[in-house]
């Protein structure tokens, strides 16, 4: 934003004028480039929504439904973000940083029940469209990019009425809802709109997760055989990218029962099989993901990111060789600039799909939910998809 603006909008809102926000070169943002061809904003101004690149994390506990939280020291004007990295990944954090940095992208309201956030919010951005009332700020101000941030208690509600108010993309914090009803509803409302919706800035999100899906169609490893993961996770789930058919049944065992948090997320091993016979692990000690193939295997954990082995022939015979991880390689921190690019990409027609849809993600919910319900039955296979679609999962307090 150029500084006159910056003053300008300021002194309309009666807000702490200082030195206006130094993010990049002066004509890079939609708003001031004139690029922009999408209204976008965010409800929720919490850590994901805005906090990340303001100021340090704080372990405070608060009650989701607190109209004010515990907010730490805040720097609006901070030149940098959340993570220090000498290169660009993962930059932003945040989903309006996210959104601020899109050139084609103007961010134009925020919504938060906090009003210290609300106050920061407009104070780093220079925007005057500040609501208490998410629904409100959506029928107002006509968004084209809704980004939902908030706990997890309204996603759904709130992802609907985006999706009916007319948002052609949606992207939402992590975890993507608590029951099956409810991502079901959520997926159904953006998918008879039309709706970009990906739930979760997450792994998978990083455009190396594109570049490995891609060595597999290429058939870089083979034949898909198996994949492995540490658990299931519902959210932050990197082994639903890698399916071709939807979750047929799972058997699992060794749940635990609900943490002190209130998390009673799925903790056991277990194994999924989809309809056309792909078959998911879900084993302690496995890496975030691992694809093996006929031909290789291919492995990802956040340190040190993407591996790949292929058989090769060598003096001692065919081995399986350690290669060279092709461009882009996964390097964290990552954020919510991810997500933001799928729904664009996606919008704009260069992908079918976002790597973590919300489909994607209402798959990992129901196949985590029925390896519960089979450890609690000793192990018994349960077919998907699942009768109940009242049941879910809790989550840790600050979801």
């Amino acid at each position: 934003m150029q500084r006159r603006h910056f003053l300008q909008t300021a002194l309309a809102t009666g807000l702490t004028v200082g030195a206006p926000p130094a993010f990049g070169p002066p004509g890079t943002r939609g708003s001031d480039s004139g690029t922009a061809r999408y209204r976008a904003g965010v409800i929720g101004l919490g850590w994901m929504g805005l906090l990340y690149d303001l100021a340090e994390r704080i372990p405070d506990r608060f009650d989701v439904d607190d109209a004010v939280r515990p907010t730490p020291k805040l720097d609006i004007h901070r030149r940098f973000h959340h993570h220090d990295h000498p290169g660009n990944e993962g930059l932003p954090t945040s989903y309006a940083e996210a959104l601020w940095d899109r050139p084609e992208v103007q961010l134009v309201a925020g919504a938060d029940r906090d009003r210290k956030r609300l106050q920061a919010f407009g104070e780093r951005y220079g925007i005057q469209a500040l609501y208490t009332d998410g629904v409100k700020m959506m029928e107002d101000e006509k968004l084209d990019i809704v980004a939902v941030a908030t706990n997890t208690k309204g996603r759904a509600f709130l992802t609907i009425k985006a999706a009916e108010l007319g948002a052609k993309g949606i992207f939402t914090e992590k975890p993507m809802c608590h029951t099956l009803e409810e991502a079901d509803r959520m997926v159904q409302a953006c998918a008879d709109r039309g709706t970009v919706l990906n739930c979760g800035a997450i792994t998978t999100t990083h455009p190396s997760f594109g570049k490995a899906g891609e060595l597999l169609r290429q058939g870089a490893i083979g034949e898909l055989v198996s994949i492995e993961a540490s658990g299931p996770g519902a959210q932050h789930q990197n082994w639903s990218y890698f399916l071709d058919s939807p979750p047929a049944w799972v058997c699992g065992i060794g749940d635990q029962p609900t943490r002190e948090s209130g998390s009673d997320e799925f903790r056991g091993q277990g194994m999924m099989v989809t309809g056309n016979g792909q078959v998911v692990h879900f084993r302690r000690g496995a890496p975030g993901v691992r694809l093996c193939g006929g031909k290789g295997k291919m492995t990802f954990s956040f340190v040190p990111g993407w591996q790949l082995w292929q058989t090769a022939d060598t003096p001692a015979g065919a081995r399986r060789v350690s290669m060279p991880w092709p461009a882009p390689q996964f390097v964290p921190p990552y954020g919510a600039v991810y997500s933001l690019a799928d729904v664009v990409d996606c919008m704009e027609g260069r992908l079918d799909e976002p790597k973590n849809s919300g489909r994607r993600v209402a798959a990992a919910l129901e196949v985590e939910i029925a390896l519960k319900l089979s450890s609690s039955q000793g192990g018994a296979r349960i077919d998907l998809p699942l009768a109940d679609r009242s049941l879910g999962l809790n989550y840790d307090w600050f979801r």
